[in-house]
């Protein structure tokens, strides 16, 4: 979170986007079939979604900046603000990387997620027809 403070100078006073207060993420289930992946690609049509995975963990990225994000970059909350906030590190975060460079799978569109299932499932294409059948 950036810091109420100016006392002292550090990451966060460089960062003049407050990266971390402009998305949330959600640890999720491994995927692992067919129809795992068919759901995250439903989920990635929807605005501002992403998917990642990282040290082995899956992640889902939602880019929406926190309500209590000041104009210039401050928590307007600080005082207050949640222990997930506070416990927030910056030795590497954001403003040296971003997730799409460190994550091991990045997914940001629809269509990076369709290539990888196109190469990991013989089937990718034909999950239709099964879905068909059951119908």
């Amino acid at each position: 979170m950036a810091k109420q403070s100016t006392d002292t100078i550090d990451k966060c006073d460089l960062c003049t986007s407050s990266i971390c207060c402009t998305y949330i993420t959600q640890e999720v289930d491994t995927p692992r079939s067919i129809y795992d992946f068919d759901t995250m690609l439903w989920q990635l049509y929807h605005h501002d979604v992403q998917f990642y995975k990282e040290d082995g963990s899956w992640f889902m990225k939602i880019l929406n900046y926190c309500l209590n994000l000041q104009p210039d970059g401050r928590c307007g909350i600080y005082e207050t603000r949640p222990i997930i906030c506070r416990e927030h590190e910056n030795d590497f975060c954001e403003y040296d990387e971003s997730t799409e460079e460190t994550a091991d799978l990045f997914f940001g569109k629809p269509e990076d997620l369709e290539k990888y299932c196109k190469k990991k499932f013989k089937g990718w294409k034909k999950r239709y027809k099964k879905f068909e059948k059951k119908n």
